[in-house]
């Protein structure tokens, strides 16, 4: 019998029997990942109001032990979702800046703007539970630091639709339709949008992910823009 064939079996096991694969440990970082992906997951379904880090290690196989090596607290598991949420959010933002260039004239200071919001529609659809993170359900029972970031991430939402507005018009050639106040008028539409964005977020959360945030997104925009 060559070497090959004793590496095939273990020496109490029957003849044919194999040894089962050793369990792969995860690289570093790995678990991490794993551990946000497991609770965005969980978040999607109904009924996870309050979710618990036994639930969510027994989702995982491993033990609650386990989850405290990579995070010191569920209140970090949810800041590292929130991260999540505000990295790609403003990557994507950024993107659609250098794609669309500065704003020439207030036409282009809108599209921009529906760029924007169409961007975090798309972003809600393909991650429901991230939208309950969003919209606060998720956070009600946690640290109260959580919501206040997420309140921060829906200014900075809202300052990015006003420059957008507000550069375009500014840039706009003065005419008898003109505003003759600029910057209150973004900030006014920019403050608007925002609104509409965090119910449509918050209808979708609360629909079950049912009722989609982009549902008849064009002819809304076009109404408020």
């Amino acid at each position: 019998m060559s070497d090959a064939d004793h590496t095939s079996s273990s020496p109490d096991s029957e003849p044919g029997e194999t040894t089962p694969p050793a369990r792969k440990r995860p690289k570093p970082g790995e678990r991490r990942v794993q551990i946000l992906q497991a609770l965005a997951a969980m978040l999607e379904q109904p009924g996870a109001e309050r979710i618990t880090t036994a639930a969510l290690a027994a989702k995982l196989e491993v033990s609650e032990a386990a989850l405290y090596r990579h995070f010191a607290s569920k209140a970090q598991m949810f800041e590292g979702l929130i991260e999540f949420i505000e990295q790609t959010v403003f990557s994507l933002i950024n993107q659609i800046a250098e794609r669309e260039g500065p704003a020439m004239d207030a036409a282009g200071g809108a599209r921009q703007a529906s760029k924007v919001v169409a961007m975090l529609m798309q972003f809600a659809e393909k991650n429901p539970g991230m939208t309950r993170v969003m919209v606060g359900d998720a956070l009600v029972f946690e640290n109260e630091r959580l919501q206040q970031r997420m309140n921060q991430f829906f200014d900075k939402i809202e300052s990015t639709l006003k420059q957008c507005l507000r550069d375009g018009a500014q840039a706009s050639p003065s005419t008898p339709s003109s505003s003759a106040t600029p910057s209150v008028d973004a900030q006014v539409r920019a403050s608007v949008l925002t609104a509409f964005v965090a119910g449509r977020l918050q209808r979708f959360a609360r629909s079950g992910f049912r009722r989609l945030p982009s549902e008849h997104l064009e002819a809304s925009l076009a109404l408020m823009l």
